[in-house]
């Protein structure tokens, strides 16, 4: 299965808190550098063979193992989606009763929204290209789920959460978002930087 369309709507709903988390980063360098490192010895093997067969073979050995290495890449950004989410949770409790009276519900406060740098289309282009879709069981060829997360004061974002029918799709929606390389520009309320929550509708629509 791939992805064939991958249509995201933003929609402003309103503040809250949390920090940014560098887990999904690290665990992307530390697997790109790994193959980099595949592909290096790959390509110095394909290209000491000869024989028309064997670099086929060879082909076919790299595309298994960068097939394999996707698979257990996407195993380690679980755990730091669920190490972050603990974290996010456990602060949220303690501060709760201190930040619920900073923030506002009130839209005519809003100066200025949030807004990713490049606009929403290439966050919707980033997105469908860090979704990682044979993460994604179903049965059904089309799947959605509503995103919502917070941008930080400094432009981080924070408590992504998903909500759909399909658990695995939310997983690799939130692991998508977490894993965006920019920070946003911050929304603005009173001439000060303010916490900013989105809704975002992902649906995700895939063939054989």
């Amino acid at each position: 299965m791939r992805p064939l369309f991958i249509c995201i709507c933003c929609i402003i709903s309103s503040f809250c808190l949390s920090q940014q988390k560098e887990e999904f980063r690290l665990v992307k360098t530390y697997y790109n550098q790994h193959r980099s490192m595949l592909n290096k010895e790959f390509k110095k093997k394909f290209d000491a063979e000869t024989n028309t067969f064997k670099k086929n073979l060879i082909k076919g050995d790299f595309l298994f193992f960068m097939k394999k290495m996707d698979s257990i890449e996407n195993t380690a950004l679980i755990g730091a989606l669920l190490r972050v989410r603990n974290i996010e949770d456990l602060q949220t409790l303690k501060t709760i009763g201190k930040f619920s009276q900073e923030l506002t519900d009130k839209p005519t406060n809003v100066e200025k929204v949030a807004d990713y740098p490049g606009g929403i289309n290439t966050l919707r282009q980033e997105v469908a290209d860090l979704l990682y879709a044979d993460g994604v069981n179903s049965d059904l060829k089309t799947v959605k789920t509503d995103v919502v997360f917070v941008v930080e004061k400094d432009g981080s974002i924070s408590n992504v959460h998903a909500q759909g029918d399909n658990f695995t799709f939310n997983r690799q929606a939130e692991i998508a978002l977490y894993s965006i390389s920019e920070k946003f520009s911050p929304a603005v309320v009173k001439g000060d930087p303010a916490r900013f929550r989105f809704r975002i509708p992902l649906t995700l629509t895939m063939v054989d």
